[in-house]
């Protein structure tokens, strides 16, 4: 049967204290509705339908190159309400999944689980067990086990309450009966809302079963509704990746202390120390180590690559057994051949630094392409700027550059070619030749340094 999965995502998020919208707060660099989605997409859902409301007009633009629908809450009336305004864009016969846009830890082996369990002419809730269910709404079940009703917080008599099972607010129902129910609910409640919950008994009344089907953990159906839960949720979800990395063959120095923001790989032997931050789509390859303090972002780093301390590398690929830092900024374009060595301060954009070269200390090298085997000298600067335009600078292989030269793009140095410290190069250097582009050093005798007026 066909699945369609509702997103329930209009909340205004008041206790936020911000203009963003609730469910554009990030998770990990990454909005608490695409979280969701992401789940929605692993299960194969048919169709998509998002309940916007608050900021919906950035929300769908969040969300703009997404094959998804839409359906405007203009009011908050509830959670029945919000599913009604979904329900035209649903067909009949199909399967409706209900998530909420702020429920962001959900699993998709607790999601397959109550699909499997429900029969498709039947309702499932997901529910978890807690030591203080306060707050939440419970879940109330027969003698047979079977749930009969939901009972919220606010309308709970003292026995009802002191059940600990809670509803997450996932329900999966059969849409061609759940139009009808959901037609048939009243705000006659403490809240004077349209209750989803209240589907339930309304269920249970024509004779359809409710399974109930525990998550795994609470932690996977914390809902967030202010800061304190969004970092308390960014903890759960750091945690859950980085025991996957370590599952996967990394070996993490504090797993308390390393942030991944995007999909990061690892092959086995990967070390990586404290305060590494990983952005984007990451690979690290076979006994990479990655340094205390380094950010890492939209990159592949070969096999038994070493990243030294306080280095950042932002959409840069990096062959083997290279050395990067300590204090290394490779910027985007940035291509490292194997054993290709960038030290402390180094700063390289959009440049090829060829197999076995060296770029040691206090350098800039940009727009430029560097052969094999090359040493380049501290203090050494691709002037690639014009004002206007970018130029290249091309150096051959074997080539050394002395330090505290200029190369004034564009430019190239041949192979083999070598140029003296201090110089200025504005023309190009043959190969196997030495090239000095200095100022001639005069000294004057009897010059005096000059002294500050007296007063």
């Amino acid at each position: 049967m066909t699945l369609v999965a509702c997103v329930l995502a209009a909340g205004r998020g008041t206790r936020m204290r911000s203009d963003v919208p609730k469910v554009l707060q990030p998770l990990a660099h990454k909005p608490l509705l695409g979280h969701v989605l992401e789940i929605v997409e692993a299960l194969g859902a048919d169709d998509t339908v998002i309940v916007y409301g608050h900021g919906g007009d950035a929300v769908q633009s969040a969300f703009a190159s997404t094959d998804l629908k839409w359906a405007l809450q203009a009011d908050q009336l509830g959670t029945g309400h919000a599913l009604q305004q979904a329900m035209p864009q649903i067909a009949d016969n199909t399967r409706v999944l209900v998530l909420c846009g702020d429920v962001p830890l959900l699993t998709q082996a607790s999601l397959q689980r109550l699909l499997a369990s429900t029969p498709d002419d039947a309702v499932g809730v997901l529910s978890v067990a807690m030591d203080d269910p306060t707050g939440y709404g419970r879940i109330i079940r027969d003698d047979h086990d079977s749930v009969i009703r939901i009972v919220e917080q606010k309308d709970g008599d003292a026995n009802e309450l002191a059940v600990r099972e809670i509803n997450s607010g996932v329900f999966v129902l059969p849409s061609t009966p759940l139009r009808r129910w959901l037609d048939a609910l009243s705000p006659q409640n403490t809240q004077g809302e349209y209750y989803l919950t209240d589907v339930v008994g309304l269920a249970v009344a024509e004779g359809i079963a409710v399974h109930g089907v525990l998550a795994d953990s609470f932690e996977e159906t914390m809902g967030i509704n202010d800061r304190v839960q969004l970092a308390a949720a960014e903890r759960v979800y750091q945690t859950r990746v980085v025991e996957q990395l370590m599952r996967d063959g990394a070996r993490v120095a504090d797993p308390g202390r390393v942030d991944i923001r995007g999909d990061v790989r690892v092959g086995k032997d990967v070390f990586i120390d404290i305060n590494a931050v990983f952005e984007g789509e990451v690979m690290l390859e076979d006994g990479v180590h990655i340094g205390p303090n380094c950010v890492i972002r939209n990159a592949t780093l070969g096999a038994g690559t070493q990243v030294h301390a306080n280095s950042l590398i932002d959409d840069a690929t990096l062959g083997r057994a290279c050395q990067i830092g300590p204090f290394a900024r490779l910027r985007p374009g940035s291509q490292l051949a194997d054993k290709a060595k960038v030290g402390n301060f180094v700063e390289i954009k959009k440049a090829q630094i060829g197999k076995g070269s060296k770029v040691n200390h206090l350098t800039y090298i940009g727009d430029a392409t560097i052969g094999e085997d090359v040493n380049v000298g501290a203090g050494t600067i691709t002037c690639n700027y014009d004002g206007a335009n970018k130029h290249q600078t091309v150096i051959g292989d074997g080539a050394f550059i002395g330090s505290g030269v200029e190369l004034v793009a564009p430019v190239e140095v041949g192979a083999g070619a070598t140029i003296a410290a201090g110089s200025t190069i504005t023309r190009g250097a043959a190969d196997g030749s030495l090239t000095v582009a200095r100022a001639r050093q005069k000294t004057i005798e009897g010059w005096q340094r000059p002294v500050k007026n007296k007063k």
